[in-house]
C-alpha cells in the first residue's frame, strides 16, 4: 500500500493503517470540498490544491478501491461538481450522493442517475445548510424511491426524535448520516437512539459511521473518537446496514486535520471483527450504492 502523503495542507502523519482494507473496500463519504470541484464562493473554505489525485491517494493510503463522493451543503444544489468527481475519479468505481432543489425536474435526476448518484442528502440540522424543509422530506423521498435510491439524512438527533412520524411514512431506503455522534453523555439513552434502533427492523433503515475528523469548536478531543459504544451498538445490531465514511476531507480541518491512517484505525475499534468490517466495507456498499 502506498505510503505518500496526501498533497494537501494539514496533512500530518505517513503511518499506514492498522487495518488492512479487503478487496473492493469502499469509502462512503470523500468529500468534494477543493478547488478542483469548487463549491464554496470563498475560496478560504476550500483547500489548496487539492486535485483529483489526491483523493486517489487517500484510496490507496486506506486500501478502498471504491469512493462515494457527496457535497453535504446546500452549495450541492449544483450537482454538476458531484457528477464531475465522479467521471474524474471513475465512473465504474464511483457514486454519487445529491443534494437537490424541491423542483428538481424528472429529466435532472434522470441525468443524475446515468452519472453515477445513487440517493440524497437531507442536511437539517442548521438553517444555513438546509437546501430544504421537513416539509419536503417525504415528497422527494417518494420520487427518488422510483428511481431505486435513498436518502441520506444528515439530522441533529432531537430532530430524529421529533420527526419519528415522517421517519416512519418514507417509503424508501434511510440512511442515518454521523449517527456515532449522539449528545453526550445519554447517548443510548436519547430518545434519537431509540427511533433509530426501532427503524432498523423495518430492513430499509442503513447507518453511516463517520470518520474521526476533528471538528475546529470542539478541540482535539472532540472528534468521534469517544464513540465507540454507540458505534458499536449500530453494529451489532444491524451489521448487514451499516457503512462506513471517512468524511474526508471536512472543513474543520483546515487548521487541525488527522492523521488520514487515524480515520480508517476508528473503524477497527467499532467494527473490532474481521468478518463484520468486510461486511461493512465491501458487501453492504456494493448493495446501498449499486456497486457491480
Amino acid at each position: 500500500m502506498p505510503d505518500e502523503m496526501i498533497a494537501v495542507p494539514h496533512s500530518a502523519g505517513t503511518r499506514k493503517p492498522a487495518i488492512a482494507a479487503p478487496e473492493g473496500a469502499c469509502d462512503a463519504h470523500i468529500h468534494v470540498y477543493d478547488r478542483r470541484f469548487p463549491m464554496y464562493g470563498s475560496p478560504d473554505a476550500m483547500l489548496d490544491n487539492a486535485t483529483a489525485d489526491d483523493y486517489r491517494l487517500l484510496q490507496q493510503r486506506n486500501g478502498t478501491q471504491r469512493t462515494v463522493v457527496v457535497q453535504p451543503r446546500v452549495h450541492g444544489t449544483d450537482n454538476s461538481v458531484t457528477l464531475a468527481a465522479i467521471q474524474a475519479l471513475g465512473a465504474h468505481s464511483t457514486r454519487g450522493v445529491a443534494v437537490v432543489r424541491p423542483e428538481v425536474s424528472d429529466a435532472e435526476l434522470k441525468q443524475l442517475h446515468e452519472g453515477g448518484i445513487r440517493g440524497i442528502r437531507f442536511t437539517l440540522h442548521t438553517s444555513t445548510n438546509a437546501a430544504t424543509d421537513f416539509s419536503m422530506v417525504e415528497p422527494l423521498a417518494r420520487r427518488v424511491h422510483a428511481l431505486g435510491w435513498h436518502v441520506q439524512l444528515h439530522w441533529s438527533a432531537d430532530q430524529i426524535a421529533a420527526h419519528a412520524a415522517l421517519l416512519d411514512r418514507l417509503p424508501c431506503t434511510v440512511v442515518f448520516d454521523h449517527l456515532a455522534r449522539l449528545p453526550q453523555p445519554d447517548r443510548l439513552s436519547h430518545p434519537a437512539y431509540r427511533v433509530v434502533s426501532r427503524l432498523l427492523d423495518n430492513g430499509r433503515t442503513w447507518i453511516k459511521l463517520s470518520g474521526a475528523y476533528l471538528d475546529s469548536a470542539a478541540g482535539a478531543e472532540g472528534g468521534y473518537a469517544d464513540t465507540i459504544d454507540v458505534a458499536r451498538a449500530w453494529a451489532t445490531q444491524a451489521p448487514e446496514r451499516v457503512v462506513w465514511g471517512s468524511d474526508w476531507p471536512h472543513p474543520t480541518e483546515r487548521a487541525a486535520k488527522p492523521d488520514d491512517a487515524q480515520l480508517f484505525d476508528l473503524l477497527g475499534r467499532w467494527v473490532p471483527d474481521e468478518a463484520a468490517r468486510r461486511r461493512v466495507l465491501v458487501d453492504n456498499p456494493a448493495r446501498l450504492y449499486d456497486f457491480s
